[in-house]
């Protein structure tokens, strides 16, 4: 038993390790690696820029055939040199980043060079979709929706994809992706409702192409074949969509991705949306090749070979024809296994794209040493919460106990703002924007300067690595707690509570090498320090699950899952900032451990831990309250629910969201 228990620990420490370096490697940078840009011609300042930003420059006639490129979806930007001055096009539904990133490295170099510069934005992003994420949180309800109903199937049929799944598995295809249209489009407005009909195909053959691969790997292996769909399409082919725009991921990613549903998936949905649908023939190869190769796999082998039984005896036809069989018992249990997943898909859908797709600030807390004329005009275009301080030394002091996300400092001879890029990767860009905005209309000068405590570490520029890194955390908590329920065949035991405060430690443990040492997503000095905070995420996650498991059965990872995951995760606020959610999220992201955790965690790291007594208080409650709950429910021997190695629970286990901005 013991043997089974460590590797069972083992698989989860070796997937939350895997899916830490795979998330934070592919996301921490966001920076341009040989993307493609157009040129009508030399110009110093393109050689200047590519000497610095890994660029690849295509040769074009004039604008309208750089325009024309672009409207095929095949350049993150272009410059146009003239005789007085020069043209640089940007295309934000490229990449919100990339274009940030472009327009940086042009402007400075322009300015340097004495040489006039016009920045032009083709294919700008809407409101709506402001930081190009939608394509992504579109992925990920179909990615995961897909997945589960193929699991979930094997469990309810306890056949490993008979023939007639392939007809199921695209029947469900098509009514999630109904459902996810109808609720991302004119549900939520994620997207113009004209779009509904074009993307409705895309949204089928993206789920059609996870579910019905998902099925021939558990044909073809087994029960393993779900651990290798997870490990394959979520955490390495997840990590590799390209949300942000494929050319900022590594090359490494770029190329893994590539062969993979996640990042072809992707670049549909974002051609499609905002490119007329150009460009999209090797997406629809790629995913129409996965659905193949798997209707293929499950139909070839269900002909010829004889349907694999998991964990017990499959439905026959023999059994159905006894006095006491119940011939409709399994298309229910068939219906019901599909209609969890559609619950979970509606759910991802609904949660993620409300609190991400449109983040807009609202009450940005910002403080201000004196009255302004730019700070009123500022004020107009975007929601701010300005707190008046008697001078510089008391903001940066506000700033340093992590409470204003950004400074105004008036002067007799100019105006400098200050913004804090270790609170929010979006809040600088927008006061600095707007503030920059204001003061040109005004004719008064401003200057903008980041000021932090600590500096980011350089390998994660827009601090996004706290963010990331707390995915795995959280889904490694959970999936400890069900595989080792799975294993033991019991929710209780004396050894429950110290196994998984040992895993919690461990796992910590291994995420911090991975993250810090490894990849050197933040100060090396912080590494002891965070260790025992990660260890407290874990630990947090797991308990729950554990006494949720031991009340509920299955349905209590479930209910985890919706409570950390599709509750939790979408209320922490993450890298954007607690003020660019939504009311309904900001409300009850306070009550629940993912904000908590990722505000100990960031101001650990770059606030030397001001402002996370609250946050620790929580964390705390959640810890002590389920490991209580967990000795009474041990030490009075209440009955425990049956477990089998193959459970909803399980399945529901290994579901983790991807693609988006986190």
């Amino acid at each position: 038993m013991m043997k089974r228990i460590l590797a069972a620990l083992g698989i989860v420490l070796v997937l939350q390790s895997l899916f830490a370096l795979c998330l934070v490697s592919s996301l921490q940078l966001l920076v341009l690696r040989n993307a493609p840009i157009g040129v009508t011609g030399a110009s110093p300042v393109v050689d200047a820029v590519t000497s610095k930003v890994s660029l690849q420059r295509l040769s074009y006639t004039d604008e309208s055939d750089v325009l024309e490129a672009i409207d095929q979806s095949k350049l993150y930007g272009a410059y146009l040199p003239g005789l007085k001055s020069d043209t640089l096009i940007v295309v934000p539904a490229k990449s919100f980043f990339g274009r940030v990133e472009l327009e940086a490295a042009f402007e400075d170099v322009a300015k340097k060079l004495h040489r006039p510069l016009t920045v032009k934005t083709v294919k700008p992003l809407p409101m709506s979709d402001r930081l190009g994420g939608v394509s992504g949180l579109l992925l990920i309800p179909l990615l995961i929706g897909g997945y589960l109903a193929a699991v979930l199937v094997l469990k309810a049929t306890r056949t490993a994809a008979a023939p007639w799944h392939v007809a199921m598995l695209l029947g469900y295809s098509t009514v999630g992706a109904v459902l996810t249209d109808l609720i991302a489009g004119p549900g939520i407005g994620a997207y113009e409702n004209s779009h509904f009909w074009p993307l409705l195909p895309c949204f089928i053959l993206i789920a059609a192409s996870v579910t019905l691969a998902a099925a021939a790997f558990q044909r073809l292996i087994g029960p393993l074949g779900t651990l290798v769909v997870a490990t394959l399409f979520i955490i390495v082919g997840g990590a590799a969509a390209g949300g942000v725009g494929v050319f900022l991921l590594p090359d490494y990613w770029q190329h893994i991705g590539a062969v993979f549903p996640p990042q072809q998936g992707i670049t549909l949905l974002r051609n499609v949306i905002y490119f007329d649908g150009n460009n999209i023939t090797t997406p629809l190869i790629v995913l129409g090749l996965y659905a193949l190769a798997g209707g293929v796999i499950i139909g070839y082998l269900g002909r010829w070979r004889p349907v694999k039984k998991i964990g017990g005896k499959a439905p026959s036809h023999r059994a159905e024809s006894t006095p006491t069989a119940s011939p409709g018992r399994p298309v229910v249990a068939v219906l019901a296994a599909l209609a969890v997943a559609a619950v979970m898909q509606c759910l991802f859908t609904a949660n993620y794209m409300s609190s991400a797709h449109e983040p807009v600030a609202t009450d940005l807390p910002i403080g201000a040493t004196g009255a302004s004329p730019i700070l009123n005009a500022a004020r107009k275009n975007l929601s701010l919460k300005v707190t008046q301080y008697p001078d510089e030394t008391a903001v940066k002091d506000a700033i340093d106990q992590a409470k204003i996300y950004g400074a105004l400092i008036p002067g007799t001879t100019s105006n400098t703002l200050l913004v804090v890029p270790t609170l929010s990767d979006v809040a600088p860009l927008d006061l600095a924007g707007n503030f920059e905005e204001a003061a040109k209309k005004l004719r008064q000068p401003l200057h903008v300067e980041q000021y932090a405590p600590h500096p980011l570490a350089k390998k994660d520029p827009f601090g996004l690595v706290e963010s990331l890194m707390l995915v795995p955390l959280l889904v490694g908590g959970y999936m400890a707690a069900t595989m080792l329920r799975a294993t033991t065949g019991t929710s209780v035991g004396r050894w429950r509570l110290p196994a998984l405060a040992g895993f919690a430690v461990l796992a910590a443990l291994l995420v911090n090498l991975v993250v810090c040492t490894w990849l050197k997503g933040y100060p090396a000095q912080k590494f002891w320090i965070v260790w025992p905070i990660l260890a407290l995420i874990v630990a947090v996650v797991a308990l729950i699950a554990a006494v949720l498991q031991k009340l509920l059965g299955a349905a209590g990872t479930l209910l985890t899952v919706v409570v950390v995951m599709l509750f939790g995760n979408p209320s922490s606020g993450g890298a954007n900032g607690v003020p660019y959610l939504p009311a309904f999220w900001r409300a009850i992201g306070p009550y629940l451990p993912p904000r908590n955790a990722y505000i100990l965690l960031r101001n650990t790291i770059y606030f030397d831990g001001h402002g996370t007594t609250q946050a620790l208080i929580v964390l705390l409650i959640y810890l002590v309250v389920p490991a209580v709950a967990l000795l009474l429910l041990y030490r009075f021997r209440t009955p425990d629910s049956h477990v089998t190695p193959e459970t909803e629970a399980e399945a529901t286990a290994l579901t983790v969201p991807v693609g988006g901005l986190p």
